[in-house]
């Protein structure tokens, strides 16, 4: 744990550009990527994708505008992954609820289109968003959280080294309904173990000649906590 003898809080997350191998990060321009979000959302498939959202089921595009609007302008941070192979969105991201006096953050509001499928792009876009917190505004913690019966958003967290803490019951409404939410997080004296993974497991190293993993992320993980102990 990091002295905090002299902490002085953190500068709020603000929107910027990222650069990764594979995807970039860049801050949401809605006259640039608004209809490619759509798109690559698949349209009216936005409902299904984002089910877990709160928010009510959108009636089309405009009404995704009008919540995109909504939500960032109530605090939330949304950065766009762009596929730097095609150049194209492919899915959004957004840093949410920050505590600067307390060097806490969430990353949240997370969707993808069917190009990050069986590819590096999704790993990648945590891995930078992660980073820009830890290294680059100096957060202590980093916090995850879902609707406790989206199963694959709960894995996706223990995968990517963010530790479960509890279920907070009824911790909100979400299209009317009660929303358990479930809660993860990396704290500052985990990350530099979480960080060496990404770093090995996005490796071109780590790929073969079809593009499939040769090792998991979280048994790379696992490898470096264990020799980091011995």
């Amino acid at each position: 744990m990091r002295d905090l003898t002299d902490w002085k809080g953190c500068p709020p997350p603000a929107p910027v550009v990222l650069e990764g191998r594979y995807v970039r990060l860049e801050p949401y321009d809605r006259a640039k990527h608004l209809q490619p979000l759509w798109d690559t959302f698949g349209g009216m498939q936005i409902n299904p994708l984002l089910r877990y959202f709160a928010q009510a089921d959108f009636t089309g595009i405009e009404g995704f505008d009008a919540w995109s609007e909504a939500v960032i302008k109530s605090g939330w941070v949304r950065e766009v992954i762009v596929d730097k192979a095609s150049g194209k969105p492919v899915g959004m991201a957004h840093y949410m609820r920050p505590d600067p006096a307390n060097g806490v953050v969430e990353i949240g509001g997370i969707a993808h289109g069917g190009g990050m499928s069986r590819s590096p792009l999704s790993t990648e876009a945590q891995y930078l968003l992660a980073k820009h917190v830890f290294e680059d505004l100096g957060y202590r913690r980093y916090e995850w959280k879902c609707h406790n019966g989206n199963e694959p958003s709960k894995r996706t967290a223990a995968r990517l080294g963010f530790s479960f803490e509890g279920v907070f019951r009824q911790h909100m409404l979400s299209k009317g309904e009660n929303r358990d939410t479930a809660w993860f997080s990396i704290i500052d004296g985990e990350w530099p173990i979480v960080a060496k993974a990404f770093d090995a497991w996005l490796s071109p190293d780590n790929f073969d000649a079809d593009g499939q993993q040769k090792r998991k992320l979280e048994d790379i993980r696992a490898e470096i906590t264990k020799a980091d102990a011995t």
